[in-house]
């Protein structure tokens, strides 16, 4: 336990990783903020003094920062245009989301409507989400359309959206008995790429 008065580096991603681990053992119904210092090993006041706006802020910026994971990641992705196959890299990014936020993690600001307000709030003020993903995989499959190894004909913005609000569909609604969203995404995207050597293989 970090005593009081002492600096914890990197308190924000502590506090951040505890707080998934609360939720991944009991569901949004645990996360309290007693149950996240503690989970994190520092002091109660911790949290309240990262985030002055309490345990409806600090879910809300864990859920913004894990999104802005995402969307970082998914800036790389028509750098890769040319590499590996197209199936594998949109299926790497699609299901990113699920382990940069994870669908109880991505429910945690639907539980709190102080949250929900917040995250809505920094998501109109431009913060980085499905929107900055959804452009990135629609440069990306324009990029592979150019080399020749994306279908020209179609719509890659459609093909974006389709892709990414399904990840946000499973993501609000998968729970524990609910099908594999990994499992999901795989098969979408063969059905999107159309599943064919001259696509998916070169």
């Amino acid at each position: 336990m970090s005593p009081r008065g002492v600096a914890v580096p990197d308190a924000r991603e502590r506090l951040f990783a505890a707080a998934e681990r609360v939720v991944a053992r009991g569901g949004p119904g645990a996360l309290t903020s007693r149950a996240v210092t503690e989970e994190a090993g520092c002091s109660k006041g911790l949290l309240h003094a990262h985030f002055a706006g309490g345990l409806d802020e600090f879910v809300a910026e864990l859920v913004l920062d894990r999104f802005a994971r995402t969307a970082a990641l998914a800036a790389k992705l028509p750098m890769r245009a040319g590499e590996d196959t197209v199936a594998a890299n949109l299926t790497e990014v699609a299901t990113a989301l699920f382990t940069s936020t994870g669908p109880a993690v991505s429910g945690l600001a639907l539980t709190r409507p102080g949250s929900a307000l917040r995250f809505r709030d920094a998501m109109a003020a431009g913060a980085p989400g499905f929107t900055a993903v959804q452009e990135a995989v629609t440069t990306y499959l324009r990029a592979e359309q150019r080399l020749g190894r994306f279908d020209g004909r179609l719509d890659a913005e459609a093909l974006a959206l389709a892709l990414v609000g399904t990840v946000h569909h499973l993501l609000m609604t998968s729970h524990p008995g609910t099908p594999d969203p990994a499992a999901q995404i795989r098969r979408l995207v063969t059905a999107l790429t159309g599943g064919g050597p001259h696509i998916t293989d070169q």
